[in-house]
């Protein structure tokens, strides 16, 4: 990865629908080579897609919690099976193995605070191999989806 491809990757992540044209007039590159460049970059997996940035709030969202899961233990199937459980619950909006205790860390929106803790209670606390849940409430979002440093 060059300086060229950085570039391209730091455009991108400001409008994630710009036309290879408008790309690379805005990079200096000509539509043929961008186009390769942008290419060679999704083949590499580089840029593993694109998407909307919706703001939660927008969309009836409004509470966000962090929620912090230990598990009972760490083997290979205990945290296999937690892992594949949290694609099934759609409020958890990020998920992070952690080194040391807590073992993750996940980020969870719901509708409110009622939304929250019929969640916590019923999916939650219901997620294999859990021996604790700490949750701590967000009181506000600074940064979000914050592109990386190029």
């Amino acid at each position: 990865m060059d300086d060229v491809d950085r570039k391209i990757l730091a455009e991108l992540q400001k409008d994630g629908r710009l036309s290879v044209t408008e790309l690379g007039e805005r990079i200096g590159l000509s539509l043929s080579p961008c186009h390769r460049r942008v290419r060679a970059l999704e083949q590499a997996g580089v840029i593993g897609g694109y998407r909307a940035d919706i703001k939660p709030a927008t969309v009836g969202l409004n509470f966000s919690a962090i929620v912090f899961a230990t598990l009972r233990e760490g083997s290979r199937d205990s945290v296999q099976s937690f892992e594949t459980a949290l694609p099934d619950i759609r409020e958890i909006i990020q998920a992070q193995r952690l080194f040391g205790d807590p073992d993750y860390i996940l980020h969870v929106v719901t509708r409110d605070l009622t939304a929250f803790q019929t969640l916590y209670d019923r999916r939650l606390s219901a997620l294999p191999n859990v021996l604790r849940l700490t949750s701590t409430l967000v009181m506000k979002t600074v940064l979000q989806n914050r592109p990386l440093p190029f």
